[in-house]
């Protein structure tokens, strides 16, 4: 019998959307520092999460002096200072509001093979309480994209092609002015990664990702839609606006599928 604990939560807009991913995700912290002194999430960079972010920190009583956060992708070849930079955009949206007791971007300036060794190490440092994240337009989770993502990659990080989905994605999301502009590559964290996380709160807004939507809650669990995988998580909650259940069937955000 599987014990996954699948749910999809629809909300009327992305501030509600926003709120109750970071209740949830608050609690998570705060349930973790109580248990083991300490906490480590992973967050997504991406402007999805931005309502996400602003209700977590003002959630009241998240001991962040005693939380440290990861992320989980980073472009290839923009400066360390490019405002682009997954790194410096958390910096900007979640890290200078809450001042954890540590932050680590990938420092990919330090070339691919150096920055992989180095996030792996800090991955296998510790358990992950909670993992933030969002889905792309292409059902792609981190920098997973399809057809080509590994669902049991043995890799906890690695360096990826972008798919061209993803890199009209980043226009469209305003982070760059043109396609030329999108870097090719990425270093992500790969879906193993993130599934070793113990609670997955995945927030997605905008009629942009109504498809993928439909796809995690109705598509089998394979590479063409990287997302389906969360499915398989032992705790996973998915929160989305209307915009982005508009292709669900009423029922879904009640009874979503466990895996198959």
């Amino acid at each position: 019998m599987s014990t996954t604990t699948f749910a999809l939560h629809a909300h009327p807009d992305r501030t509600a959307m926003g709120a109750a991913a970071a209740r949830s995700a608050a609690r998570t912290l705060r349930e973790a520092v109580a248990a083991r002194g300490t906490a480590r999430m992973i967050a997504a960079a991406a402007p999805s999460q931005l309502d996400v972010y602003r209700a977590l920190a003002a959630e009241p009583d998240v001991p962040w002096d005693r939380i440290t956060i990861l992320h989980m992708d980073e472009y290839l070849g923009l400066d360390a200072t490019a405002p682009q930079r997954f790194g410096n955009w958390l910096r900007a949206h979640l890290v200078d509001a809450v001042q954890p007791a540590a932050f680590h971007p990938m420092r990919t300036e330090l070339g691919t093979e150096a920055a992989t060794e180095e996030y792996a190490a800090l991955l296998a440092e510790g358990p992950i309480d909670l993992v933030c994240l969002g889905i792309g337009v292409n059902g792609h989770i981190a920098f997973n994209d399809p057809p080509d993502a590994d669902l049991s990659d043995p890799c906890p990080v690695r360096v990826v092609q972008l798919d061209l989905a993803s890199r009209v994605q980043q226009v469209d999301d305003d982070c760059f002015d043109t396609l030329d502009a999108v870097p090719t590559h990425a270093l992500t964290l790969t879906i193993p990664a993130l599934m070793s996380g113990a609670h997955l709160v995945c927030a997605v807004p905008d009629a942009r990702k109504a498809e993928a939507v439909r796809a995690l809650v109705e598509e089998p669990i394979s590479a063409h839609w990287p997302c389906t995988v969360l499915r398989r998580h032992s705790r996973c909650e998915v929160h989305v606006d209307r915009d982005a259940a508009s292709l669900l069937h009423p029922a879904a955000a009640a009874a979503a599928p466990a895996a198959r």
